[in-house]
């Protein structure tokens, strides 16, 4: 039995129906949430409105975004494809921010959590856009989780690397032998964590029992940037 529920907890999810969002989703309401799932893209700030006027009131605010992965080398990276991570998953944070921190400054509670990657936290080869994608968004939710903090609006994120989930890692890639390799020699851990396992601890942060976090990034990845 976990030592934390959700009960009574109205708790939106982006792009719920990719990288984490259907996991997240499924744990989040067997302890007891109230789960809003969204599937936009949050392009601009008019999607992003839309979206909080039809979900109401927002306990916690879970920031899922990914992108398949550019595997560019960095002297080849164009404009367009730098461009495009950073509009698909660096400028929907400050629309979302925008449209859901004033509530909770309001009543002084709230959750906002961003599901980010460990790309961010140890160079990887053939990886800068996605990196640099990433560590921005882990650089704003540390800056928002400081300001917020005073208001008892809790602003935090999982830098994750080496979970299982079908965005980076599906079935085929599992199966694959020189992944399983891979998965020995570069992750202490030894295997992939679970979905379950990571989406549990985003459920944690969520919860009345996690209120001492300000603008943490908390590295999931069995091990990997400890390496």
């Amino acid at each position: 039995m976990t030592a934390f529920n959700l009960h009574g907890k109205r708790i939106l999810v982006t792009q719920a129906d990719t990288f984490m969002g259907p996991a997240l989703c499924d744990v989040l309401a067997e302890l007891g949430a109230d789960v809003l799932a969204d599937k936009s893209l949050l392009q601009d700030d008019a999607a992003v409105a839309a979206m909080m006027q039809s979900a109401g009131r927002i306990d916690a605010l879970i920031i899922n975004l990914a992108i398949p992965a550019p595997s560019t080398p960095a002297a080849q990276v164009g404009d367009e494809e730098w461009r495009q991570a950073f509009a698909q998953m660096v400028d929907p944070l400050p629309r979302l921010v925008r449209a859901v921190l004033p509530q909770m400054t309001e009543r002084k509670s709230g959750k906002i959590l961003l599901i980010g990657s460990a790309s961010a936290l140890r160079g990887m080869k053939r990886t800068s856009t996605y990196s640099a994608a990433r560590g921005a968004q882990l650089a704003y939710i540390q800056a928002v989780g400081v300001e917020a903090a005073p208001h008892n609006v809790q602003v935090n994120a999982i830098a994750q690397n080496f979970v299982e989930n079908p965005t980076y890692f599906p079935p085929e890639v599992q199966a694959n032998p020189a992944f399983q390799e891979r998965l020995k020699r570069e992750v202490p851990l030894g295997r992939l964590v679970s979905q379950r396992e990571d989406a549990m601890f985003a459920a944690y942060l969520c919860s009345d029992a996690a209120s001492c976090f300000v603008g943490q990034v908390f590295p999931v990845c069995g091990g990997w940037v400890a390496r």
